[in-house]
């Protein structure tokens, strides 16, 4: 194995790298979206309860069939990876955001508006960052999700090192085949420890210590 990661460790690191990439461009892709759609639904039941629902309908799609599915409409490669990971990351943040904003306390919204704050600036200014560990978690449960995803998307030439596996399992018997698998198995594994602990660090250096305490 020692032997197998000195001769490929260019690949990979490159490998690695795009797998982070891909990651990181869905999970941005997918705060915009998802926060964006849950502070304009976080106090209207209706609209709330379809959205949450219907992200929890993508959620259950198997992520082989879902890609599989784009392939006709978008092809290869990264396209079809990243709408996918969009998808999957959608309901964890989406549910986060509506939870946080749900939770902050009427009082205080009463308070900003006496202020003369309007419902928008009370929103942005004092539920948002009362809202944003909460929002974080969501991203980091997504993140998790995204990352292990990623490495199903080798199935239609998506980046990352979800190829060393395919190409281990495709070439079961061979003399590297386990090697490659392991190599892409064991990278995932770690990216995603690595990723946990960026939005642990993240999450604290970005709430404001009156939240933390």
């Amino acid at each position: 194995m020692l032997t197998f990661w000195a001769r490929r460790w260019d690949d990979i690191l490159e490998l690695l790298g795009e797998h982070l990439a891909v990651v990181a461009v869905a999970l941005v892709i997918a705060m915009v979206i998802g926060v964006g759609v849950g502070m304009l639904v976080w106090d209207k039941p209706l609209p709330r309860s379809a959205v949450i629902t219907a992200a929890g309908v993508a959620l259950t799609i198997p992520s082989l069939a879902l890609l599989a599915l784009l392939i006709p409409a978008v092809g290869l490669g990264w396209t079809p990876t990243v709408i996918a990971l969009v998808m999957y990351s959608l309901l964890p943040i989406v549910r986060n955001t509506v939870v946080g904003l749900r939770e902050v306390s009427p009082a205080i919204m009463e308070s900003a508006m006496g202020m003369g704050m309007t419902p928008f600036t009370v929103l942005v200014r004092v539920q948002l960052p009362m809202a944003w560990p909460i929002i974080l978690t969501g991203v980091r449960v997504a993140a998790q999700l995204t990352i292990g995803v990623a490495a199903i998307a080798a199935y239609v030439a998506g980046p990352g090192l979800g190829q060393f596996i395919f190409q281990g399992l495709s070439s079961l018997g061979s003399k590297n085949a386990l090697n490659f698998a392991l190599t892409g198995t064991l990278g995932v594994v770690l990216l995603a420890l690595v990723v946990d602990a960026a939005f642990v660090a993240i999450t604290r250096s970005t709430t404001s210590r009156g939240l933390r305490a």
